[in-house]
């Protein structure tokens, strides 16, 4: 007896959450693929197998791609004409009509997007074709035509495994499929240009207006009906033009609900930091003062500490050894290990004159600008990590 998995109780569990359309959909999805797995082969060793012993299978691209196919219904336009016996000699058996020459719309496109100069345009090729209303029936029949025998061959298959002639034949239309929808939507590109010239939505990008008019177009593709006897024109117009009244809507409620534009420059912003180096060289400044004055009446042993430990620069040094106060001194910040090896004592009496001399500063700084005071004790403080002297 087969043991289901855990991932397979953690699927099901999902799926009760999952409408029945949708688990329908899914199944048949995952049952096709299943099939097709046990059928053509999953691996390349299989694959690579049957290929030596000379049995037809399928390519790993092609696998996928007849997943996608089977994994949602085929869509298409109905017409009279695709239930007749002879329906694909009938719509096929018509002349092809050449693919245009779409050479243009790129330079076009820069022109319009970056307004430099652009070159003359070249005299339009042989191969630019203008439709006529019975060419446009023609290539609109084979494309959904194709469209209809993938459905067909869809429904045969649904409920059992496709043989390897029904896939290569999905494939071959599904190819086709597509070649004459390309083919329709690169002859009508001009009407998308033709519709962003009539619109005037100066808060739109033109490149994001074309965008959204060639979804549009790609989606009257699918959805035109050409039984009906009009012009694919007179649908993709109205469609195209709908889309970019949309795309309009959308911008300006966008534009309402966030004022400013986007700008790289200002998204990170470095004010703090140059605020918080002001008030460090400033606080420094006024201690250096303090020190050189010496208004808190420190003594040589704790001058040195304190130019030792917070690195005052070499301006400071000169200006004591100047005064005759204390020799010039090395100014590179050191550890309590290191000055007390400078002065002659231990790493705990460093610590003990220090924070006697910052109790010092801290009392002048008080008595000079006590506004200030607090700001620069705090600052002094947690450079050397002692949060109670900054707290006091």
């Amino acid at each position: 007896m087969r043991q289901s998995s855990p991932q397979s109780g953690l699927a099901l569990a999902n799926s009760s959450r999952e409408s029945p359309l949708a688990r329908a959909r899914k199944g048949r999805a995952l049952q096709s693929r299943t099939r097709l797995v046990h059928r053509f082969g999953a691996t390349d060793s299989t694959e690579n197998s049957r290929a030596r012993q000379g049995v037809e299978t399928l390519t790993g691209p092609e696998e996928r791609q007849l997943g996608k196919i089977l994994s949602q219904p085929m869509d298409y336009i109905d017409h009279a004409d695709f239930h007749a016996s002879n329906a694909a000699e009938m719509i096929y058996g018509a002349a092809e009509i050449n693919r245009p020459d779409v050479t243009w719309y790129r330079p076009l496109m820069d022109d319009f997007i970056s307004a430099r100069a652009r070159a003359p345009r070249p005299p339009k090729s042989q191969s630019t074709v203008l439709l006529t209303g019975a060419q446009e029936r023609i290539l609109f029949m084979k494309y959904n035509f194709a469209r209809f025998s993938i459905s067909e061959i869809q429904k045969q298959v649904a409920s059992r495994t496709p043989t390897l002639a029904e896939a290569r034949e999905m494939l071959r239309w599904y190819a086709i499929a597509k070649q004459y929808r390309e083919q329709l939507a690169e002859t009508n590109l001009a009407l998308v240009l033709a519709m962003a010239k009539r619109v005037r939505l100066s808060e739109v990008d033109f490149a994001d207006l074309i965008g959204e008019g060639n979804m549009a177009l790609m989606r009257s593709v699918d959805k035109f009906d050409c039984g009906r006897g009009f012009k694919f024109s007179t649908y993709a117009c109205r469609a195209i033009l709908k889309s970019f009244s949309r795309h309009g809507i959308k911008v300006t409620t966008q534009k309402k609900r966030f004022g400013a534009e986007f700008d790289p420059t200002f998204e990170k912003s470095n004010h703090l930091e140059v605020v918080r180096a002001t008030h460090e060289r400033e606080c420094a400044d006024e201690v250096k003062h303090i020190v050189v004055a010496n208004k808190a009446e420190l003594s040589d042993i704790e001058i040195k500490v304190i130019i030792h430990r917070f690195g005052l620069d070499v301006s400071l040094a000169a200006d004591l050894a100047a005064g005759g106060s204390t020799p010039a001194i090395s100014t590179e910040t050191l550890t309590l290990e290191q000055v007390g090896q400078v002065i002659g004592v231990t790493k705990e009496r460093v610590r003990q004159i220090q924070n006697k001399a910052l109790e010092k500063i801290r009392s002048a700084l008080k008595a000079a600008n006590p506004t200030a005071a607090v700001e620069m004790a705090a600052d002094l403080a947690a450079r050397d990590g002692r949060a109670d002297f900054a707290a006091n």
